[in-house]
């Protein structure tokens, strides 16, 4: 465990983190501007409702993150990924999605009708909570064939790096192969 939390603090890992924060900041101005537009919408047309907001910006925002991480972030050339690199990718932001949709909806039910500021702050602590485990997720379990078939071989020390099996060292086999099991 503590081999995996310092591949993060490693030269590539911080890179990483970094352009994931930039690639977040820009998500976070997309899914904002989608979320505002659509509360804007709301107030002179007929309503959008909160679930709906939230759902329809983290899809823009998400398709605006993958293409971004898989190009810059990861390095990885090319066209969209195969299929089970975006069934992933998608699947990691389902799951953040719905952390997001239960934070949002959470605060509403916590605090009533949400005003302008604190559905922002609501969506804002949920980009905050899903962070880290979207960034080891896209590293570990997204992008890491990619990775693998794009770098060759890991470099000694570098334990975020895919094995030949597609499993990066940290990960270990499973039960069998984890010396810790």
């Amino acid at each position: 465990m503590i081999a995996y939390v310092r591949s993060f603090f490693d030269r590539e890992g911080i890179g990483q983190m970094a352009k994931l924060l930039v690639i977040g900041v820009v998500n976070t101005v997309v899914y904002f501007a989608m979320v505002n537009l659509l509360i804007g919408l709301s107030k002179v047309g007929p309503d959008v409702p909160l679930f709906w907001r939230v759902t329809v910006s983290f899809a823009v925002a998400t398709e605006v993150s993958y293409l971004l991480n898989r190009r810059w972030t990861f390095g990885l050339k090319g066209g969209v990924g195969p299929w089970r690199e975006t069934a992933v990718f998608f699947a990691v932001n389902a799951v953040a999605w719905a952390a997001t949709v239960g934070i949002v909806l959470g605060a509403e039910k916590l605090f009533g009708p949400l005003d302008w500021v604190r559905e922002n702050v609501a969506n804002l602590v949920a980009g905050v909570v899903i962070l880290l485990p979207k960034l080891a997720s896209y590293r570990d379990l997204v992008f890491r064939r990619a990775l693998s078939r794009t770098r060759g071989p890991a470099a000694p020390g570098q334990a975020a790096e895919p094995e030949e099996s597609g499993v990066p060292g940290h990960l270990g086999d499973g039960p069998e192969g984890d010396p810790a099991a």
